[in-house]
């Protein structure tokens, strides 16, 4: 038994964050019990003293356990926590695959993605308000992904990795950015798939509602 299994996880994050529902749905996936504590992030909430003493870069999510360990980033939480398991790739390679669209999610994918929607969503700023090159990046970057889901119903070999959970986490709310995923049609099947695998709810507007 390892000390996942023993020790009673308690996840910190803001459910608004896809970052944050990363680990969230990892460990809902695997059965990892755990208590969620809701950081509201517009509110300050990562920048309370006492949230700062859990850490100090003022960011969420962040995992911690009883023993007071604290682990933040979003990927290397749900790599810790998928340690042992099919969300993990047996294949070096493949692990090293899953790797790769890790680091690509954080650097080209969540950059323009989930930048574009929190200032059209939530803080609500016009278009011509928000740096263009925005919506050229993250189309660039579904386009990425829809080459890729051309061939392969999963990011990673035949089976949902840790890969599909980081990226589903901002695209299947791209739309909120004003991304249009009609456009990328095996993306948009692809989000469907990965969230009936997660058991979670569809966040894709029914067909006809206007943005």
């Amino acid at each position: 038994m390892t000390d996942r299994e023993i020790s009673k996880l308690t996840l910190y994050g803001d459910s608004i964050s896809g970052n944050c529902q990363k680990p969230r749905w990892t460990a809902d996936y695997l059965d990892i019990d755990h208590d969620w504590v809701e950081v509201d992030i517009l509110d300050g909430g990562t920048q309370t003293e006492e949230f700062l003493s859990l850490n100090p870069v003022g960011q969420v999510p962040i995992a911690r356990w009883p023993d007071g360990r604290v682990l933040p980033q979003s990927n290397a939480i749900m790599l810790y926590l998928a340690e042992g398991s099919d969300l993990i790739p047996e294949d070096a390679f493949q692990r090293a695959q899953m790797n790769s669209w890790l680091f690509w999610e954080q650097y080209s994918h969540e950059t323009s993605i989930a930048v574009r929607r929190f200032k059209k969503h939530y803080l609500k700023l016009p278009d011509e308000e928000i740096d263009p090159q925005l919506m050229a990046k993250g189309r660039r970057a579904l386009g990425v992904m829809e080459m890729q889901l051309t061939w392969t119903d999963w990011l990673v070999g035949e089976n949902l990795t840790c890969a599909d959970i980081a990226l589903v986490a901002y695209t299947r709310v791209a739309h909120e950015g004003g991304f249009d995923l009609a456009q990328f049609p095996n993306v948009e099947r692809w989000v469907s798939r990965v969230e009936g695998a997660l058991s979670i709810g569809h966040a894709m507007p029914k067909e006809g509602v206007t943005l």
